[in-house]
């Protein structure tokens, strides 16, 4: 016989009446063991339907007399056809009952710990709101390509410019309620990769989800929402399951783990933070886990979850700098968003919330609108962050607006320092003493030393046990600048810290090396053995804070400031070195960008003047530019004199307004190559322009640039004007022969070489073309052309899988001479590229593009 008892009223002890339905029961006397009472019902449900069918309605009257049922459920459980489904509909509730109490418990638990925002030098016992504060985050949709050569921060600024141009269609935004949403309905979403620069906003988007969560917002269909961030898996070292992770933060759903892990198409699992798990490069394992309670180490644990081999129907996020993306198993994402920061409107919102005064926050917008630097980095709401925090101690800047990234991270190390000694810092410095001064900046250095160390080994988290952090114990400004979270497992507890920004690091790595004994690096990219490092643009900002921290102008700011004097021979023979290496760079005509804005952070026009190179050759190719790029790139041009023997834009996302902008050094150029950029007729007519005043320029390169004859007319007429252009190289666009005849009357005079292979010449040959040597339509002449293809075959190398393909469409789709070796040669090179790029090509469309051409090759 069944023994149970409903469970009544804690004011309710009248004994049930001795019937049938009394051997049925919800929870035990004893409370401890109502869990245990369910497991029963479940495994005991069909004896009881058959015990209980024929007394249902009295036990449905008793269960609504004693409110352990509504009326609404009694309608429900009477609604249905028959006693034996009105039982198990019973049974149905019962169980409901109890995952619905630990499901809003949960959601009480995530609400409440979520309701606090922690801004990055929060001080103790601070409560911030995350209701007040939190202001929207822009999400795109769609995999961005995340160019992986530069700087991600520094990309930050081109990659919003790209985004801003593509066609809705290409990259949706969506907000985070659409995350999991099917945009075509047909694939489901379950795994979602969610990727932004540092400071972006990626663990203040998981925030607003959580918290919403709490708040019952209708748009989650999740019945449980687990949270876990990667910074508290890093101190797990012993072999753990699933069910383990989840009840380290989450007790309170024990009881009801096995029901929330069974109904695993309701449950949504967000890992937050990838880029800052220690085994973030061993995540695509080859071995699994399928059970939730079968241990293994962290890494497979997570490898099976993502790979769908551990809870199969569950939905997971997963969020992560760009940086770590290419070590996630991205075959099974089924979804890449990127966090794009604030719009503008976003960034005013955010300056009203954190001033809290409207007449202020307009004030301090507009000044740092009229700042374009400012206002670009205030789109990273980190960034934003950092601004808001200098304006409100100086309540204006200390000194005249920033000009440079160092002027502005200067200014906020000294903001914070006034903040934090409760007045200005010079003052305090010399109301104390020369030894406060020597014991401030000996906590600077402290930190710098703990941040250049981590920086050289890739690392933004320390912990405690760490002999570099146990070395700050006791400085008490140390709170100012790092983030401490307490990570709690069974049997310790790890103190973990980090500086509020990715940038905050890299700026006092460049602290330490300019005020302390520690040598220069050997070149702008070769800091200590990262000269590899360099491919990356690791250290490229550490680069230019380290030139603008030695200026003369922030040298001498930072020692009456902070007491951090840089020593005058250090200064001076950085200043050497950086003229001697431009100068270099512009003779052999070697890819300069980095070393121009490490030129530029020193804002001083005596060192432009110094570089007196030979030839001025400036390359800045294969990299999209931003608005700072071409800043650094005119402010050196500016105030340089004579010709320009080559400017190398190739591949560099040139727009109509940047051209436009760089016209008057367009003048002075000899070479200018264009090609890879996308002109339309606008920015084309801006070359025309230039063609028709320019006294110099003689070589024009805009192969590739999907020019067709409309364009290449323009072009003609404006060649007509000086007559001065000898070489024109047009390869790769969609120029017919119609086109090519608004060149005849220019060859060979002044045109001696016009480039035009891999071209739409499918019309009828005109004779006018075919007897001009000038004009080369197909490949002749061996020696000239191998070398020419294996600088193609490079480009297609650094080419994107989008790029490449532009590039395939061209020149699989001709009739070369094959029988020329240096032609097989290249097909055979390409061949094994496509292939290369399908075995890493995660986007199942691309991958179909890109075999379709490999199949076209093999025929040859």
């Amino acid at each position: 016989m069944l023994r149970f008892q409903l469970a009544l009223p804690a004011d309710n002890n009248a004994p049930l009446p001795v019937c049938p339905e009394n051997r049925f029961g919800l929870i035990m006397v004893e409370k401890d063991l109502c869990n245990s009472c369910l497991i029963a019902v479940r495994v005991l449900r069909v004896s009881l339907v058959d015990e209980l069918e024929g007394q249902i309605e009295s036990l449905v009257d008793v269960l609504v007399s004693r409110e352990v049922f509504t009326r609404d459920d009694r309608e429900e459980v009477l609604c249905q056809p028959g006693p034996r489904a009105r039982v198990r509909k019973v049974l149905d509730i019962v169980e409901c009952k109890d995952y619905n109490k630990v499901k809003q418990k949960h959601k009480d638990v995530l609400r409440r710990r979520s309701e606090s925002m922690l801004f990055y030098n929060t001080r103790h016992g601070e409560k911030i709101l995350f209701s007040e504060h939190y202001v929207n985050l822009l999400l795109v949709d769609g995999h961005q390509g995340i160019e992986s050569k530069r700087h991600e921060v520094l990309t930050f600024g081109q990659k919003r410019l790209c985004l801003q141009q593509k066609s809705t269609h290409m990259h949706r935004k969506i907000s985070p309620k659409e995350l999991f949403a099917s945009a075509s309905g047909n694939r489901p979403v379950k795994k979602v990769l969610v990727t932004g620069a540092a400071g972006i906003g990626k663990t203040i988007l998981v925030q607003k989800m959580l918290f919403d969560f709490g708040r019952n917002k209708d748009y989650f269909s999740f019945d449980f929402v687990i949270h876990m961030t990667f910074r508290d898996l890093n101190l797990i070292d012993e072999p753990t399951n699933f069910r383990e992770l989840v009840l380290r933060k989450n007790r309170h759903l024990a009881k009801e783990l096995d029901n929330i892990l069974g109904n695993d198409d309701k449950l949504l699992i967000i890992l937050d933070g990838f880029d800052e798990f220690r085994h973030y490069r061993s995540c695509d394992v080859d071995v699994f886990v399928t059970e939730p309670d079968e241990d293994a180490e962290v890494k497979e644990v997570f490898g099976s979850l993502m790979q769908g081999e551990l809870l199969p129907n569950a939905f997971v996020m997963v969020t992560s700098r760009p940086a770590a993306i290419s070590h996630i198993p991205v075959g099974c994402i089924d979804r890449f968003v990127l966090i794009a920061g604030f719009s503008l409107a976003e960034v005013q919102d955010f300056f009203f919330r954190y001033f809290q005064d409207a007449a202020l926050a307009d004030r301090m917008f507009m000044l740092v609108s009229e700042n374009e630097l400012m206002l670009t980095l205030c789109y990273i709401p980190a960034f934003c962050y950092i601004m808001c925090c200098i304006l409100k101690e100086n309540n204006d800047f200390c000194r005249e607006s920033p000009k440079t990234m160092t002027d502005i991270y200067v200014q906020y190390l000294v903001a914070l320092l006034r903040s934090h000694t409760q007045g200005r810092a010079e003052t305090f410095l010399q109301g104390q003493g020369s030894g406060t001064v020597q014991q401030l900046s000996d906590i600077v250095l402290k930190l710098g030393r703990l941040a250049f160390q981590k920086l050289m080994e890739h690392q933004t988290l320390f912990y405690s046990s760490d002999q570099d952090v146990a070395a700050l114990e006791g400085c008490s400004l140390v709170s100012t600048f790092l983030d401490k979270t307490l990570a709690q497992e069974p049997g310790c507890t790890e103190e973990i810290f980090s500086f509020a920004h990715l940038t905050v690091q890299e700026f006092f790595a460049a602290l330490y090396c300019a005020a302390s004994d520690h040598p220069l690096p050997v070149g702008l990219e070769d800091t200590v053995s990262l000269g590899q490092a360099a491919n990356n643009g690791h250290l490229d900002l550490f680069n230019r804070f380290l030139s603008g921290i030695l200026s003369e102008r922030n040298a001498s700011f930072l020692s009456r400031q902070v007491g951090l004097c840089c020593q005058k021979e250090k200064v001076d023979t950085y200043r050497r070195k950086i003229v001697t290496e431009l100068t270099t760079l512009c003779e052999n005509g070697a890819h300069m960008l980095n070393y121009l804005h490490c030129l530029f952070e020193q804002q001083d026009p005596s060192l432009v003047l110094a570089v007196q190179p030979k030839t001025l050759r400036v390359n800045v190719c294969d990299e999209t530019l931003s608005q700072m790029d071409y800043n650094v790139i005119k402010h050196f041009l500016n105030l340089t004199k004579g010709k320009i023997k080559e400017l190398d834009l190739t591949g560099t996302g040139v727009t109509y307004e940047a051209l436009r902008d760089l016209q008057p050094l367009l003048l002075r150029c000899e070479s200018l190559w264009l090609g890879e950029n996308n002109l339309d007729m606008e920015t084309v007519q801006v070359l025309s322009d230039v063609l028709q005043v320019s006294e110099s320029i003689t070589h024009l390169g805009v192969g590739w640039s999907d020019i067709g004859d409309d364009e290449l007319v323009a072009l003609s007429c404006a060649i007509r004007v000086k007559k001065k252009l000898k070489e024109l190289w047009m390869e790769g666009n969609r120029v017919s022969y119609r086109g090519l005849l608004s060149l005849s009357d220019l060859t060979p005079d002044p045109l001696r070489k016009v480039v035009a292979v891999w071209n739409d010449l499918t019309d009828a040959e005109p004779v006018t073309v075919s007897t001009q040597d000038s004009i080369t339509v197909n490949f002749t002449d061996d020696n000239m052309w191998e070398a020419w293809g294996e600088w193609v075959f490079k480009r297609c190398e650094l080419s994107s899988n989008e790029k490449l393909l532009t590039v395939l469409h061209k020149v699989c789709n001709i009739s070369a001479c094959l029988e020329a070796e240096w032609v097989m040669t290249f097909y055979r090179q390409l061949a094994q590229l496509i292939k290369s790029r399908i075995e890493c090509c995660t986007e199942d469309d691309m991958c179909k593009k890109l075999r379709k051409f490999e199949r076209i090759l093999k025929l040859w």
